[in-house]
């Protein structure tokens, strides 16, 4: 993956020849949970997004301590380089990769692939759950640099700072307020923040998920006026696709000053007297 700003993917194959590879751990990450105890790379610690990686009575991030020891707990320390894949195209797990960097982890990897890939390919999985002794992860404060919380909107809006509005044309233009199935997690009101460049995540990447090549990247992003220098807020509609664009932003166009916003449209779209655009 040498063409990209940072090395920061592993290709299924590599992962194949890694797995008993003891200074890495294994991470999938889905929405359903229910995928991992189907089947799953041997070895591969499960974590279901909402249940363990989200605070269970405020709409946040865990605590960093609550954080560290939830992956210690695992057997996950800081010595290992995390390797992560999950379910819904890497979304999750895209935003697990963002979330350990957040709180200061830096030996982490993507799969060029979600596990549909793995399993299309014919490649080695398991139901067994594994057992790893609990190990020691130690977390840094959030790092503010690489997450956008509400009041910075308008004063981004302000200071001509780059929105990348990464959800469907639908949802961009209002028609969609909330994606089928997922109505807990929509809106009051439909459309987009006012100057935000539309491009879906999915433009990203190819049919089996993995990355489209630098240059197609940058075609795409430039072509939308988003890699011109200016800081860029990435949002979709819980965070969990902005931050695969922000993989795509930061790690592999080496973009410095790229922040999520993973209040994104469920905050935006329900608070009061706030700009918002309808239409393409």
């Amino acid at each position: 993956m040498a063409d990209y700003a940072k090395d920061v993917l592993v290709e299924t194959q590599w992962l194949e020849e890694h797995l008993d590879d003891p200074s890495i751990r294994i991470v999938e990450v889905d929405e359903n949970p229910a995928l991992y105890a189907e089947a799953h790379i041997p070895g591969a610690i499960g974590f279901d997004w909402q249940t363990d990686l989200q605070d269970q009575v405020r709409r946040d991030f865990l605590s960093a301590e609550a954080f560290g020891e939830l992956f210690g707990s695992r057997g996950i320390s800081n010595d290992h380089t995390v390797v992560l894949y999950g379910d819904r195209n890497n979304w999750f797990a895209a935003y697990t990769y963002w979330y350990l960097k957040y709180y200061g982890h830096d030996a982490v990897k993507l799969v060029n692939g979600p596990r549909e890939k793995w399993l299309a390919e014919g490649r080695p999985t398991s139901t067994e759950v594994p057992s790893y002794e609990p190990a020691t992860f130690t977390t840094k404060p959030g790092d503010d640099s690489l997450r956008a919380k509400r009041d910075e909107i308008l004063p981004a809006l302000e200071a001509g700072k780059k929105l990348v509005d990464v959800r469907s044309p639908q949802e961009f233009s209002g028609e969609l307020i909330a994606m089928a199935g997922y109505e807990q997690e929509g809106a009051q009101r439909g459309g987009h923040i006012p100057g935000a460049a539309s491009v879906p995540w999915a433009q990203a990447v190819t049919e089996d998920g993995t990355f489209k090549s630098r240059e197609d990247l940058e075609a795409l992003y430039g072509g939308k006026g988003v890699l011109s220098g200016d800081p860029i807020i990435a949002y979709c509609r819980i965070g969990e696709r902005s931050a695969h664009t922000w993989f795509v932003l930061h790690e592999l166009l080496g973009q410095d000053d790229v922040k999520n916003y993973d209040g994104s449209w469920t905050e935006w779209g329900n608070l009061v007297d706030v700009p918002v655009e309808k239409g393409a």
